[in-house]
This record gives C-alpha cells, structure tokens and sequence, in this order.
C-alpha cells in the first residue's frame, strides 16, 4: 500500500501530538514510530483511522494497540541496538515492527494460528529479517531463544508468569499489564537484578485483551467477557434480574408515564438521551416524557444537541412570534433528518398547540445547543445589529469578515489557522462579544428575547472559532469544548427564563450519561450530564435509551445522505447484549433507586463494566467493535434506563427543495 501524502502527514501528526506532546521522549522511539506505517498492519476498511490515538479491532476479536500505548511500552524497555526482544501477543504484527527499529533481534509469540501466520507475511513483505513470529502460548514465553534483554507482553494477565521472569537476562526489563480483572489492568515494569531479585514500577492503568494460556487467564475468561463461554456464563442470572427489575413497557403511544415521573420527582433538569441519532421509539418516548413534564411539571424549557439559529426559527414558530426576512431555511445542514423529521413535527405541534393563549413567560421554548452553525450565527448577529444599532452591525460585519473565506467549510479555518498560512480570528469575535455585552442595558431594555438570541450567537461564534481550530489536535479538547458550550447554553437558558425554570434536554447517550462513568472520563473528557451533575447533584435527572436491532437511519460517511439501515443485534459482552437475553421487549429500568430486592441486584451486576453501544449520524456496521462501542458503568452513568429491544428507523420529512417538500410549508422549519 504506497504511503499517501495524507497518511503521512496523520503520521507526522501523531508522533506531534499523541506521543511527544503526551511525555514520550525517547527520539529512537520516536523515529521508530515514524518509519512504521500503521495503515499496513490495520483492516482495509479501517484505513482512515490508521493513526487516530484508539486501538483497532484486527481478526479473532483482538486489537492492535493505539499508538501512544506502543510507543510507551517501548519506551518503558529502554532498548538498546544489540538487544533481544520476546514479545508475547504478535497480534498484527505493528508493535513488533516497532521494536524491529530499536533492537537487534525480536522473538513475537502469538497464540491465535491464522494471527501468526498474516503477522509473520506482513513482516516479511515489509523487509523485517529481524524478527521472527511464533504461534504458540505466550504465557510461557519461548524458552529456545533465551534469555532475553527485554521483555514485552500485549496482554493483561492476572500476575507476572513465572516463565517470562525466567526468560528474562539480569539486568533486562520486563514491560506488561496485570490486574486482578481481565478487563482492569495496571501496566508494571520489572527490572531483574544480578542477584535474581526484581524491583517493580507501576506506569499507571491501561486496559489490554486478556493473556489467554497456561499462566493467564483460562480461555473462558474467568466469567468476564473476554470469551464467549464467559458471555454465557454470565448471561442467565443477569438476564433474569434484567427481566424481573424492569417496569415493563408494552407499548410507547399508550405507556403510563407515572412511577418514571414520581422517580425524576423534583428534578430542575432532565436529560433524555438516545443510543442512536435515528430510532423513532427514542424519539417517540422522549417526546410524551417532555409533553408530561411541560404541562404538568412546569418545564419550560426544551433544549436539543440542535444548532442554535436554527432551533431559534422553530421557537419563533412555536410561540407565534414574527420570522425576521432573510433568515435561512432550519435544519438543511447534515443531517437533516436528526430534526426534521416526522416524529419532531408531531412534537412540535404539540408544543405550538400548548403555548398558544399563554403569556410569553409561561410558554415553552425550544432551543438549540450546538455550536457548528458558525455563519448562520453571525448572519442572525449581524442581521439583528442592523436593526436596532446600524454602526455595531457595521463593525460586526468588519471584525467577522475575518472568517469569510471560510463560509463553505468552516473545518479548513481551524487548518489554516493551525498551519500559520492565516492569522486566527478569535481577538475578533471574542471582541464582538464583549462589545454586545457592554450594550447590554441598552439593547435588552427594548427586546430581552431578540437581544438573548444575539448574545448566544455570538457566544456561539466565539466557541465555535475556538473548536474549528482545537478540532485538529483530536482527543478530549474539542470534545470537551463542545459539550462546555452546551452547558454553558443550558445555564445560559435557565438563568434567562428565570429562578424557577426547568428544562429538558435532548440529546446523545453519550452527551447526557455521566462521562465520569466510561471510558470517556478515563480518557479526560466531560461531558453535559457530568457536568449537570457536578451543578445541580440530584436535581438533574439522566435517562439513557438502548436498543438491540432493528433499523436506524443515519449515512455511511459524513455530510453523505441518510439512508434506513439495518442494526445489527448487539454484542453478547454488552449491556444491550445482557437486555437482549432478558426477553423482555421493553422495559424501565430505575437505577437511582431500584425497584425491591431484584432491583438493586439487578443495579449492582450491572456495575460491572460491560460495553455500551453508540450509534451516530454515521454507522459503520463493518467497524462496530471501534466505532460504535465503549466501555461504561451503566448505573453510574444514568438514573434511569429505558430498553426498547426492537426499534425502526426515523421517518425524515423533504426538504423545500425536494420532491414532496410542500409539506414543509406547514412546518416550522420554513421554505
């Protein structure tokens, strides 16, 4: 595979970013990691994420390492060039292609047959001589060509085998994860001294596949999921409890809402999350929870993972209220159908019928948290400014024409920005911000909601000039830019509406499940439902949805067109995996305060790690291992859980400009 200007500029990028910026110094490693192309080692149709800081799912449910992990282990070896290496679990063959670099000769020991032998023909193709690829159980190392100077192992075990410490030389290093779970792992160094002893470091936890053999872990996975004797091991008692702790649902349209509503009891803010962007039954049953809570609850308040200008014309149609000219159509942005779609107008309906009559303070809003709709934001400021302040708009247009070169891709400024070939703008618009903000008095005083929906663009316009340039350094800041300006949105609405205000808040699984209990938080992110929690404590109010198969609409690659796909059954190590064997088709499941004695067993198996399923505006059924799961805590992410087993997909409404788009006349979104 020839080596594309593209592929090597990632590659330039990730030792930049992933491996010097994160504490890796060692420059023979470094050059290592350099001269070893990943995209040869990785699926074909994983290519594109060949140097993304994860790790890949390769053949016989194993992973190739994310690049930090590689390039400190082999850090952690403190190789020398005459050294011999054993690795224990080849894998793809990458890491062993690293250690290629840095020492002289590399044993790798692989126990999975088919493995060794497409890792031994890669190594070969790609002209290294110097290592040699062993199908056998690597837990007890390779006895013909010790000892070694270094030792590396790619799988967690319980302990340290005794075999490798034998194996290895006095004074040679001994690099591996162990962990009394085969999920839970701390990766250790051990040095062997003259005199046989072994002096141990820890490097902090890391999370490897298990080391399977005579001195790991026993090939069912010790009732974990890491085999599927395990899976089934585990599944009956789980399933059982999933099945008599549920309060079941038999049916969305017509489903008794009251002990859910007793639960969420005095909650200020409730979050509704969704597994994916396109399953009609998560849409269906968020919208009856908002309708309770608007006409009973006194929610005012609805606020979606929704670009703000655009949640804005729906509001103005919802509340009757004036649409200015010239604003653009809403939601006509990839994707589409994540808001027009049938099963919103429905809602939006409702909510038009419930705020017709009311005073302004009483009715119900809907609002948008999002942050990509850069230049719809700054026309809605600079429209707004021409209005009632003609010489503000005038600087306004002067300060974010900065931006203008942009308008037809607004991710190429944050590369531009990063590469020095343009100053950045952010001295602009964070100066057109505050100059709004000087206005305040002024400006409110002759129309609080006008002025707000300005104020929140242009906050917007500064978040989002910031985001377009962190989003090209990847990992947890653009992440956490993103969901801090939802927050800050959702305090920003709650504070406007006033003291007593309330709100609901739509959006991802991922965005409203405390990030703190997944893999997310281990990796540094937050997100809106850790950091509601942290604000509010027990007056936020989390409900995650999940599903096991059906159809879902969503696009095969962004900015692409949606299409009804089907979702495959989830995996038997999942959550979803675990209500699937339930057998019951839907249910609610309370996991702040369970329901009787099978309730809070059911919450405490549960706080097993397990994988959870995220499905985006994108699913990649041929990747799903990487791209649609992650590790989770299902009980310390969410208050309650709601399991639909089988759902269907959206029904997207036309846009104006597609055939059968006159329907769009009557809805919110415009023409």
């Amino acid at each position: 595979m020839a080596m594309t200007a593209d592929l090597a500029a990632l590659r330039d990028e990730m030792i930049a970013r992933q491996l010097a910026a994160r504490g890796v110094r060692d420059e023979r490693v470094l050059e290592a990691m350099r001269a070893v192309p990943r995209e040869e080692f990785v699926p074909p149709e994983l290519v594109e994420f060949a140097y993304e800081d994860s790790p890949l799912p390769i053949s016989e449910q194993q992973t190739i390492s994310q690049p930090y992990i590689v390039a400190l282990m082999a850090e952690a070896l403190e190789l020398q060039p005459g050294d011999r290496v054993l690795e224990v679990g080849t894998g793809s063959g990458y890491a062993a292609a690293v250690l290629a670099h840095l020492a002289a000769e590399v044993h790798t020991i692989e126990r999975h047959e088919s493995l060794a032998v497409s890792a031994r023909r890669k190594l070969v193709q790609l002209g290294y001589a110097n290592v040699q690829v062993i199908h056998g159980d690597g837990s007890l190392g390779w006895t013909q060509s010790a000892p070694y100077d270094a030792i590396v192992a790619a799988a967690g075990g319980p302990d340290v085998p005794p075999a490798l410490l034998e194996q290895l030389a006095p004074g040679g290093r001994l690099v591996m994860p162990v962990g009394s779970t085969p999920r839970e792992q701390t990766l250790v160094r051990l040095r062997k001294r003259p005199d046989g002893r072994v002096a141990r470091e820890d490097l902090g936890p890391v999370r490897f596949v298990p080391l399977i053999g005579a001195a790991g872990w026993p090939d069912a996975g010790a009732g974990v999921a890491s085999g599927p004797a395990a899976v089934t091991r585990r599944k009956p008692q789980l399933a059982t409890l999933l099945a008599e702790a549920g309060e079941p649902l038999p049916n969305v349209a017509e489903a008794d809402l009251g002990a859910l509503l007793e639960r969420i009891g005095e909650a200020r803010v409730v979050l509704l999350g969704e597994a994916t962007h396109g399953t009609s039954e998560f849409y269906a049953l968020r919208a009856r929870i908002t309708q309770e809570l608007v006409a009973r609850h006194g929610f005012r308040i609805v606020a979606a993972e929704a670009d703000w200008p655009d949640a804005a014309r729906v509001d103005r149609w919802l509340r009757g209220r004036q649409e200015p000219a010239g604003r653009p159509v809403a939601f006509t942005r990839f994707p589409t159908w994540m808001w027009r779609n049938r099963e919103m107008l429905s809602l939006f309906e409702w909510l038009r019928r419930f705020d017709h009559g009311r005073p302004p303070e009483d009715q119900a809003g809907f609002y948008g948290l999002d942050l990509y709709s850069l230049f719809h934001s700054i026309g809605a400021v600079v429209h707004y400014l021409h209005e009632v302040d003609p010489e503000t708009a005038r600087v306004a247009r002067q300060r974010y024409g900065c931006l203008s070169p942009w308008e037809g891709d607004p991710a190429a400024y944050g590369r531009a920005a990063l590469t020095a070939r343009y100053g950045d703008c952010e001295g602009e618009v964070v100066a057109m911000l505050r100059e709004l903000l000087d206005k305040r008095l002024e400006l409110s005083a002759n129309d609080g909601d006008r002025f707000f929906d300005a104020v929140q663009n242009a906050r917007l316009i500064a978040d989002a000039e910031r985001y377009y340039k962190v989003m090209y350094y990847g990992g947890r800041e653009s992440w956490n830019l993103r969901d801090q300006h939802m927050f800050d949105t959702l305090l920003a609405l709650l504070e406007f509406r006033g003291a007593d205000s309330k709100a609901v808040v739509w959006a991802h699984n991922s965005h409203v499940g405390d990030a703190a209990a997944t893999e997310m938080g281990s990796r540094g992110e937050h997100n809106v439902g850790h950091l509601c929690r942290r604000h509010f404590g027990s007056a936020s109010f989390n409900i995650g949805f999940g599903t096991d198969h059906g159809t879902v609409m969503a696009a095969d690659n962004w900015d692409e067109p949606g299409k009804v796909m089907k979702v495959r059954p989830a995996r038997a190590d999942s959550y979803e995996g675990a209500a699937h064997q339930s057998a019951v088709p839907a249910f609610f499941l309370s996991l702040r305060e369970p329901r009787g004695e099978r309730g809070a067993e059911a919450r405490d198996a549960l706080l097993q790690p397990r994988l959870e399923r995220a499905i985006g505006v994108i699913y990649r059924p041929q990747t799903e291992v990487q791209s649609h799961y992650f590790e989770a805590y299902l009980p310390a992410q969410f208050d309650e859980w709601v399991w639909i087993d089988e759902t269907r997909a959206v029904t997207p409404l036309p846009g104006p400009s597609e055939p059968g788009g006159v329907e769009a006349e009557t809805f919110p979104f415009g023409v």
